[in-house]
């Protein structure tokens, strides 16, 4: 009896053991926000939205994303088209690690990343480019021709890239012709220019990678392109003056719309193309992020110093999190594994 009793504890230990190394080896997914003022990233645990840390970065943060695994954000070092540098963060150790110096391309902008690399804009050398976190090098770049290029979507199989550029008032759609993923031969690489209006900046691609919604913030239009055909389909006058970011729910039933300039998201069902609420927020709306469970959007309000929390099954506001001044960018970095 006392062989078994000891023989139960011993098992009883490693299970304990097994399980706790389990989660040891998980890091519970973050939110990443980035304060203007304060030049700082702050990490969040997601569950109870208690800020973890704040790591110092650069002047003029702008934009944030996070690596596959969870382990790495980039931060933007955007300078008006001015700057030339991308600060990559260590998530755990909650510690910049590394400044990427991009020049020759000056005005890091909007960032992606997919198939393992960092796709971003570079608005001062209208152009498009991508880092090797594994070289530590720019790998690849290809040039616009348009004005602020600023947003970037890659598709998960680095063949499309996507942008808006602000000041040409236009949508471009990049399509390699490569049979590999994302080949990094320039002449494999072809660009459409969609024109909308001068202020396209936000934008999203439905879930299903059907349709993509681009917002002007000078006439308060959405475009809805067919990324396929490589055309307008329809317009809608949404009257959001001051539109500054736009996101698909995780389901792709809504899409949210932000403004700088009223303080208030707009809502639309992405299906009758209809607006469905217009949720006052503050002084001015920015980053939009959707939570991947479907339940939280958190959008920055940059004027009033917080981010708002919205429930997407009631449409209401339940919360606010400080996060330091003036933020805006905001990304989610999933679960880490060792």
């Amino acid at each position: 009896m006392k062989q078994l009793k000891s023989l139960l504890t011993v098992q009883w230990g490693i299970f304990l053991l097994l399980l706790f190394s389990s989660f040891a080896c998980k890091a519970q997914p973050k939110l990443l926000a980035l304060s203007k003022t304060d030049h700082t990233l702050a990490i969040v645990d997601a569950s109870t939205l208690k800020i973890l840390g704040k790591v110092p970065v650069g002047s003029d943060p702008h934009e944030v994303i996070a690596s596959s695994d969870g382990k790495t954000a980039y931060v933007s070092i955007y300078g008006g088209g001015r700057f030339h540098e991308i600060d990559v963060i260590d998530i755990g150790q909650k510690k910049l690690v590394q400044k990427i110096d991009t020049r020759p391309f000056y005005g890091p902008h909007g960032l992606d990343f997919q198939n393992r690399k960092l796709w971003f804009t570079v608005e001062g050398t209208k152009t498009i480019a991508r880092y090797d976190p594994a070289t530590n090098k720019i790998d690849w770049c290809m040039g616009s021709g348009q004005d602020r290029t600023h947003m970037i979507y890659v598709t998960d199989n680095g063949k499309n890239i996507f942008t808006t550029n602000v000041a040409s008032g236009t949508v471009s759609i990049f399509t390699s012709k490569d049979a590999q993923q994302g080949s990094s031969t320039f002449a494999n690489w072809e660009q459409t220019v969609i024109p909308t209006f001068k202020g396209t900046e936000g934008f999203d691609v439905s879930p299903d990678g059907t349709e993509i919604w681009a917002a002007s913030s000078d006439n308060g239009k959405i475009y809805v392109i067919d990324p396929v055909q490589k055309k307008i389909i329809t317009t809608i006058d949404a009257k959001v003056l001051g539109a500054n970011r736009l996101k698909f729910t995780p389901d792709g039933s809504k899409v949210f719309i932000s403004s700088l300039r009223s303080g208030s998201i707009a809502i639309y069902d992405a299906k009758t193309r209809n607006e469905i609420k217009q949720l006052e927020v503050g002084h001015g709306a920015a980053g939009i992020l959707m939570d991947p469970t479907g339940s939280r959007a958190f959008v920055a309000c940059t004027p009033d110093n917080y981010v708002v929390i919205v429930d997407l099954k009631t449409l209401q506001l339940t919360g606010h999190l400080k996060v330091g001044g003036g933020p805006d960018g905001l990304a989610w970095a999933k679960e880490a594994t060792k």
